[in-house]
């Protein structure tokens, strides 16, 4: 809100209360969308590397997000459905499935509680209530509305040189409102039209939630009034987190975050490779399909500070996945040579760098040059190197101890092989060495060269 960089403690001193906003389950979830929730992971794992508990709650907008800003157009579930020949609530299953697919395949980790707007229908209807007894809500044709005039902050979260378009309601047409910026906290169901798959009694009327009132409700349910942060990208700051910010302080008399941070885009550039990709949905199962691993998109995503603008292309995934195996077979050379692990604490500068850049507003690229910078220049021992960097991967999730590992009792022929490729290297006959190695890989198995001799890693 301040839009400076100050220092975070939880309210309680002990247990940060998170909520981000998740997706919209009419479709399947882009690699854009994505990178958010990469964000909100790398901050949970951050902010348990700094040693306070995360209570994360995350919501499925399953119902209630239309179309159109105006608070118009079709709710976006029952488009999908009408359009695939389904039902909202079948839509709503499979897109859910998917998503959590995808974070399954990115390694981010589940929040504390996952709740579906569906699940929270009561919540939402008192919390609709307590405005309308505020005196901030009326009455449309259809549907509930809240009246923005009646406060006096309204748009303060964003920046002040936006703030003049925000309350002009430029975005949006009138039509019955009586303020450009006013929206719907409970749509009527159409009467003229087929009975709606999701829709509720309410004081009001039969229909349904706005998409606004619902995280209110489910962050309040279990959150109480103030959370600690909230997360969502930054194209929710000038209309679904302000409205959140309305309607929950309207009826608390709190301030409803302390902390807000906010995600910005990823972009599809101008590389003719992305020329087949252009208009169409990339996914992180597509990026699986033409061969590349998601872990290799989350490397690529930490290379960015979460508040600049990323711009994605297949040469700068290839680039990132170069860079994710390199740490890996590192990991696997490391663990050949390594004794059992160090405990914590470790006195490593590069680990200082490493946990100094993520308490700087999460300042990933930093971190990941950190690792790097342990990687080849650290003149620690094996055995604390490791541990750095598993420490490390705990927060980063790149699951590098996972992706490479080290076969220490390989076949007994194999390793007479890789033996005898070594004496051929030290003879200076490279042409038999290459043979022996072709005839190891053939069997499954990669030499890696180490200062100590070698190791077989299985392929």
């Amino acid at each position: 809100m301040t839009r400076r960089v100050e220092l975070f403690t939880p309210a309680d001193g002990k247990t940060v209360r998170m909520y981000f906003c998740g997706p919209t389950v009419y479709s399947e979830a882009h690699i854009g969308n994505m990178r958010a929730y990469l964000f909100s992971d790398l901050a949970r794992r951050t902010l348990g590397l700094a040693g306070w508990d995360v209570d994360s709650v995350m919501n499925v907008t399953d119902v209630g997000h239309l179309t159109g800003d105006a608070d118009d157009g079709e709710d976006k579930m029952q488009k999908s459905a009408n359009e695939q020949q389904t039902t909202a609530w079948d839509i709503a299953e499979r897109y859910t499935e998917l998503f959590f697919t995808d974070t399954d395949l990115l390694n981010i980790e589940e929040p504390t509680r996952v709740i579906r707007a569906t699940e929270a229908i009561v919540e939402q209807i008192q919390l609709i209530a307590e405005l309308e007894s505020k005196g901030v809500t009326y009455e449309t044709s259809d549907g509930v509305y809240f009246d923005t005039s009646k406060i006096s902050n309204y748009g303060k979260l964003t920046p002040s040189d936006t703030r003049e378009s925000v309350l002009a309601g430029n975005r949006v047409a009138v039509g019955e409102k009586r303020n450009p910026t006013d929206f719907a906290l409970w749509k009527l169901s159409p009467t003229n039209e087929t009975r709606r798959d999701m829709e509720w009694e309410s004081p009001w009327g039969v229909g349904f939630p706005g998409w606004h009132i619902e995280c209110s409700a489910m962050a309040m349910a279990h959150h109480g009034p103030t959370l600690d942060i909230h997360i969502g990208g930054i194209d929710h700051i000038p209309i679904h987190h302000t409205n959140e910010i309305a309607q929950s302080e309207t009826v608390t008399g709190k301030e409803f975050s302390r902390w807000w941070m906010h995600c910005a885009f990823l972009t599809l550039g101008d590389d003719e490779k992305m020329s087949k990709s252009k208009g169409a949905f990339l996914t992180v199962r597509k990026l699986e399909e033409q061969g590349f691993d998601a872990l290799d998109f989350r490397y690529l995503v930490l290379t960015s500070h979460y508040r600049s603008e990323l711009a994605f292309s297949l040469d700068s995934l290839t680039a990132a996945a170069t860079a994710r195996k390199r740490l890996t077979v590192r990991v696997a050379d490391l663990l050949v040579a390594a004794e059992p692990a160090s405990e914590f604490p470790i006195h490593d500068e590069h680990w200082s760098q490493f946990t100094s850049a993520l308490g700087d507003d999460l300042n990933s690229p930093r971190a990941v040059a950190a690792v790097w910078g342990l990687v080849r220049e650290s003149t620690q021992d094996a055995t604390t190197q490791l541990a750095v960097l598993e420490a490390a991967d705990r927060v980063l999730g790149l699951e590098l101890f996972k992706a490479a590992p080290v076969e220490v009792h390989a076949p007994a022929e194999l390793v007479a092989l890789a033996e005898q490729r070594q004496a051929s290297r030290a003879a200076g006959d490279y042409a038999a060495a290459d043979q022996l190695r072709d005839q190891i890989k053939d069997a499954g198995y990669e030499v890696v060269d180490t200062a100590e001799g070698f190791s077989l890693r299985r392929l």
